[in-house]
């Protein structure tokens, strides 16, 4: 097992497009998450739209893979 950071993006190319999808999904989920400084945030909103955003990335994986 390689022993990197967790920040690190595993397909640099993605980083742009999990990004806005941050974006969207704490938009979803009401997060006020902004550009810049969040340290005004919970660790439970934090959480909850990483939480989401690995739920939402899951189920697509699954269709895909099921052919949908």
């Amino acid at each position: 097992m390689t022993n990197s950071s967790s920040n690190r993006t595993a397909v640099p190319e993605a980083k742009e497009a999990l990004n806005k999808f941050k974006y969207e999904v704490a938009s979803e989920l009401g997060v006020p998450l902004k550009e810049g400084y969040n340290g005004d945030l919970t660790s439970r909103q934090n959480g909850s739209v990483g939480g989401y955003m690995v739920k939402k990335m899951i189920e697509q994986q699954e269709k895909q893979m099921a052919g949908k």
